[in-house]
């Protein structure tokens, strides 16, 4: 139990974790602008603006070279890290997207002929566009940066 105290009291995890929570809020409210109602499943959903995981691993990136030193091995891990996340993000799950979307719509061609398909439609919103993960990157380094001045 003692090691679970330890973990609450982790900086570097605590601000990751703020900077995704912070930009899932975001999309709250950015949805709620754009469609003028409440969609709470947007919380946990996958994609949109702007990228929570580009935000979490940039904040985590950004933590890590202000508390271990930016020429430090783990500043290294966790940049690494990040590049490895924004762009499976941008790129493969975007990707997969794309390839949900065309499949759907072969879905949508066979049930116009009768057939009955037994299987749900795939998800399309899967990953983010390049932009999204810009801005979840520079919203977790800002909210890195922010909470260094709060220390």
């Amino acid at each position: 139990m003692q090691d679970f105290g330890a973990i609450l009291d982790n900086r570097v995890l605590f601000v990751a974790l703020m900077a995704c929570f912070f930009a899932q809020g975001l999309k709250l409210v950015i949805d709620l602008v754009k469609n003028q109602k409440l969609n709470v499943h947007v919380l946990v959903e996958t994609g949109g603006m702007p990228s929570a995981h580009s935000a979490l691993v940039a904040a985590l990136a950004t933590e890590v070279g202000q508390t271990a030193g930016w020429s430090s091995n783990q500043f290294a891990i966790a940049a690494i890290f990040a590049f490895i996340v924004m762009y499976d993000a941008a790129g493969v799950r975007q990707a997969a997207g794309k390839q949900a979307r065309i499949l759907n719509q072969i879905i949508d061609q066979f049930s116009q002929e009768d057939y009955q398909w037994t299987e749900d439609r795939l998800k399309e919103l899967l990953g983010h566009t390049p932009v999204q993960v810009i801005v979840g990157s520079i919203l977790g380094i800002t909210i890195s940066w922010l909470a260094e001045l709060a220390y």
